[in-house]
């Protein structure tokens, strides 16, 4: 399935991604900052795009001018999530090349994950987490109307082999911002 914004495109990600899967998430800005690995090489981009990235929901952020993916957004539901959420929540997970931020990119993204998850999946609750430290996360969250819900401190991270914390935000569907 694809979902499309103003200046984006929302689509399963391709093994043909690879080169620009790795162009960005080879920063060490990026995937530490996310919760993952800097990848090594173009093939190990392709084998995360094969073994994660493909997963149902994950998203590649294409810019429409481009046709180029510059980062990744994705909407899981119940099971799927990171955290434990019963089946009708979901959780939002994203990041971007570092040559795009500031830009709204982002934020345009997951405002997209918000509408699709409340209106066309029917979901209550949709939950964003990010590690402390990771500011540009925090604002996403900020922008995009999730509000403060709770502090997991001292979560041992496995992707990471490290100790995190993370602050958890939440969107509830019948407490939505207008503007989004």
């Amino acid at each position: 399935m694809e979902l499309q914004t103003e200046r984006l495109i929302l689509r399963p990600w391709k093994e043909s991604d690879a080169e620009s899967c790795y162009e960005y998430a080879k920063d060490p800005q990026v995937g530490p900052e996310a919760g993952w690995p800097m990848h090594t090489s173009v093939e190990n981009s392709r084998e995360i795009i094969r073994e994660v990235l493909s997963a149902d929901g994950t998203y590649a952020v294409v810019l429409k001018s481009t046709g180029k993916p510059v980062g990744c957004a994705g909407l899981t539901v119940g099971e799927a999530c990171n955290m434990p959420v019963p089946e009708d929540e979901g959780e939002i997970g994203c990041w971007l090349g570092t040559p795009y931020w500031g830009q709204g990119i982002i934020p345009e993204a997951v405002k997209e994950l918000i509408r699709y998850g409340f209106e066309e999946l029917g979901l209550k609750r949709i939950w964003y987490a990010y590690f402390d430290g990771n500011e540009k996360s925090k604002r996403v969250a900020e922008k995009c109307g999730f509000r403060y819900h709770h502090t997991n401190r001292d979560l041992e991270w496995k992707l990471l082999n490290k100790t995190v914390t993370e602050h958890v935000y939440v969107l509830e569907k019948n407490r939505r911002n207008d503007e989004i």
